[in-house]
């Protein structure tokens, strides 16, 4: 079974940056579709960001738009997130997703797509 292990959150000041990392274990990521959620105090954990397997397309939500960028390296088995001029609002858990798909040219933006999970990253963006 394919098993996520987020990493590299924490605390940082508004207008910094932080490069979160999904590594992956039990199969290899070149087949999966890789997602990264969100879920602040009080609200439902929303899409951020995915990429198909073969990297030829992702989706940002408008939300982090310009600011975010997703990438994969198969080699390492390793998915990230990086994370420029941070928001307050961009305070929440964050959490690595994948769903096996090797033929979608698009990747897929619900919660329900997904069937891997890992246990989320706490990012809190504060003066």
């Amino acid at each position: 079974q394919l098993q996520l292990v987020e990493s590299g959150g924490g605390l940082v000041q508004p207008g910094g940056s932080l490069r979160l990392s999904c590594s992956a274990s039990g199969y290899t990521l070149d087949y999966y579709v890789i997602g990264w959620f969100r879920q602040a105090p009080g609200k439902e954990r929303e899409g951020v960001s995915c990429i198909t397997s073969s990297d030829e397309s992702a989706y940002y939500a408008d939300s982090v738009k310009g600011r975010f960028t997703i990438s994969r390296d198969n080699a390492k088995n390793t998915a990230y997130l990086q994370m420029n001029s941070l928001k307050p609002e961009d305070t929440a858990v964050y959490y690595c997703a994948a769903y096996h798909d090797t033929f979608s040219s698009t990747c897929g933006r619900g919660l329900y797509e997904y069937d891997y999970w890992g246990q989320g990253t706490q990012v809190t963006v504060s003066s």
